[in-house]
């Protein structure tokens, strides 16, 4: 159990990727904190998970900077500590960048430029002065290293999160802190089916067409990435206590992007 007593805090965690994380963390062995804007979602998901001993759901709106600060003290003081955060809570909204709303870009740079910002700065404090290390894992996206049409706030939160990720692995590597970033390939997620309907609109093909020519179509098998598949990625991270392995992206696609 790589991850046995350390403190989690997974942002987003009431629902796919995040809640799978968050299970995978407590199985093995870690006490889990499941942050998320729906407070019913993240209490269910923490009393689904075994309960006050291992998981506790807290209310956060990662671009509330006292929420945010407020959920992580609450999490430090409920389990002893911060160990890990993984910073995953995002939305996605898809138009072409002629017709692009103002407001709606900013509220998805907010949710995931602002919330990986203040969700670190919180954890870091407490990090920092309990002097045993820790773990920052940012949720990008393939979209963290290449371009689709229709997502251009998206894929310029996620190419941000690689750029903060190597920053907070330098200035942590003293405390032994490491920062690094899993990149996945589509996840059939809520937020992925959400997609399908609005990019077959804008790009006035098929739902079937999105899935196979738009969002399958560079992956070498045609599949899916998984939940479990992000969240194994996450337990590597999470569990390798060395500053051998910080700073790094690691891109989980079934080949769509090779680096």
């Amino acid at each position: 159990m790589r991850i046995k007593d350390k403190v989690a805090v997974v942002t987003g965690a009431a629902s796919g990727i995040g809640k799978e994380i968050a299970r995978t963390f407590v199985r093995e062995g870690a006490k889990v904190v499941i942050a998320d804007l729906n407070k019913d979602g993240a209490v269910a998901t923490a009393a689904e998970l075994g309960g006050d001993a291992v998981a506790r759901g807290v209310a956060m709106d990662v671009t509330n900077e006292a929420q945010v600060d407020a959920g992580i003290d609450e999490a430090a003081a409920a389990f002893g500590g911060i160990d890990i955060l993984v910073s995953n809570a995002g939305i996605q909204i898809v138009s072409p960048i002629e017709e692009f709303d103002y407001a709606k870009w900013k509220l998805l740079l907010a949710i995931h430029l602002d919330g990986a910002f203040l969700t670190t700065r919180a954890a870091l404090r407490h990090m920092y002065a309990q002097g045993r290390g820790g773990s920052v894992i940012y949720m990008g996206s393939v979209h963290s290293k290449e371009a689709s049409v229709l997502k251009a706030p998206y894929v310029t939160a996620k190419h941000g999160l690689i750029g903060l990720a190597k920053v907070v692995a330098k200035e942590g590597a003293k405390h032994g802190v490491r920062a690094n970033v899993i990149c996945p390939g589509f996840v059939r997620t809520p937020l992925v089916d959400k997609q399908i309907p609005e990019q077959a609109k804008e790009l006035g093909i098929s739902k079937e067409d999105v899935i196979k020519k738009v969002m399958l179509k560079e992956t070498v098998d045609g599949e899916f990435t998984t939940v479990q598949d992000v969240a194994e990625a996450a337990l590597f991270f999470a569990g390798f206590e060395s500053n051998a392995l910080t700073g790094q992206s690691l891109v989980v696609s079934h080949g769509w992007f090779m680096q």
